[in-house]
């Protein structure tokens, strides 16, 4: 887990990262993508069909985390407060 964030927080500061359903798609499709993290608790079982199915098309990488709360943290979708907690 730790891992992954510090992956992510690399990719974010060197303008790597791709978030979201269409931009993720758009990189998967592109070739650009050499990683894909996908939430279990998708809103849409389709989403997370569509997103293997590409994965598995290009070759590319698949991790899944437990919440897309928690993949929103790591992905840098939300604030830090003052006392160190993710806010919206």
């Amino acid at each position: 887990n730790a891992a992954v964030r510090m992956v992510l927080k690399k990719a974010l500061q060197h303008d790597g990262l791709a978030r979201g359903l269409h931009e993720g798609a758009r990189a998967i499709e592109k070739g650009q993508a050499q990683l894909c993290i996908l939430a279990e608790d998708t809103d849409s079982p389709d989403y997370k069909k569509l997103i293997e199915a590409l994965c598995a098309e290009q070759n590319v990488n698949l991790i899944s985390v437990p919440t897309k709360l928690q993949l929103g943290e790591m992905a840098g979708l939300c604030r830090i407060d003052a006392e160190g907690k993710a806010q919206k």
